[in-house]
């Protein structure tokens, strides 16, 4: 399984629900794998609390290996980082990867993550992408590499408006590259049950036929806090409920394999 994590939209907690989705999947036994294609790099930062010039080179590695072509292109492969929790892989993202994309583009390396991708299932059972918020060069290769794609969506009229746009952008990427992949659902992130406007939102979006995921994610300080000591949610308050929501949305979307 290859689910890439994807809104053109900043702000709606594209890192922070790959982590903690990667994170809960680890911990119930699933050999896990995340990969950050962000040049922000907030998903490495989060998984290994390092910055700047202590982070591995990571996804940058293998893309710099695919322009240099030869010997080293076709066997390339980016370090992999081993998390100190139990069955979560990373590969790292750095600012390099901002420099690396015109260049990438230029010599049409489109495919190339996918083939990556193909060989790492064979060693990672559950594979996360965190991807930029933009649909650049690394969110397109992530789209045609994965198998599935979750869209984070917070409950107002810009990310609803954008949203149409995405899913517009999405379909017409599957009939040209990817047409196994499969869009699991738009997430709700943020969620504040005791206000109307969300729940009005929701409604809109599913009268309209948009697959929305019946798990939503609330609005805690606590993800903040575990933003900070660099601890996904699952290790860091197993108990609180925006926790166990994670759980229940890793939960259903398993059953859905």
């Amino acid at each position: 399984m290859r689910r890439v994590v994807f809104n053109q939209k900043g702000g709606v907690g594209k890192s922070s629900i790959a982590c903690n989705l990667a994170a809960v999947s680890a911990s119930q036994g699933y050999r896990t794998l995340l990969l950050d294609l962000d040049a922000q790099a907030n998903s490495t930062h989060y998984l290994t609390g390092l910055t700047g010039d202590a982070v591995p080179t990571g996804i940058a590695d293998f893309f710099k290996q695919i322009l240099a072509g030869g010997a080293a292109g076709k066997k390339a492969r980016p370090p992999i980082t081993e998390t100190r929790f139990e069955n979560l892989y990373l590969i790292s993202a750095t600012a390099e990867l901002a420099d690396l994309q015109p260049k990438l583009e230029a010599k049409h390396k489109i495919n190339k993550l996918r083939k990556l991708l193909e060989t790492l299932s064979e060693e990672y059972e559950r594979i996360y992408l965190d991807t930029p918020p933009a649909l650049n060069f690394f969110t397109v290769s992530a789209l045609i590499a994965a198998d599935r794609c979750l869209i984070p969506f917070d409950c107002d009229s810009f990310s609803r408006q954008a949203l149409y746009s995405l899913l517009a952008e999405i379909e017409e990427l599957q009939e040209d590259h990817n047409e196994g992949l499969e869009v699991e659902g738009n997430m709700v992130n943020q969620f504040q049950p005791r206000a109307a406007l969300p729940q009005q939102m929701i409604d809109g979006l599913l009268t309209e036929g948009l697959p929305v995921l019946p798990v939503h994610l609330m609005s805690s300080v606590r993800m903040r806090e575990s933003h900070e000591v660099c601890i996904p949610l699952i290790h860091f308050d197993p108990r609180h409920k925006l926790t166990q929501q994670f759980v229940a949305l890793h939960e259903y979307l398993e059953g859905r394999a």
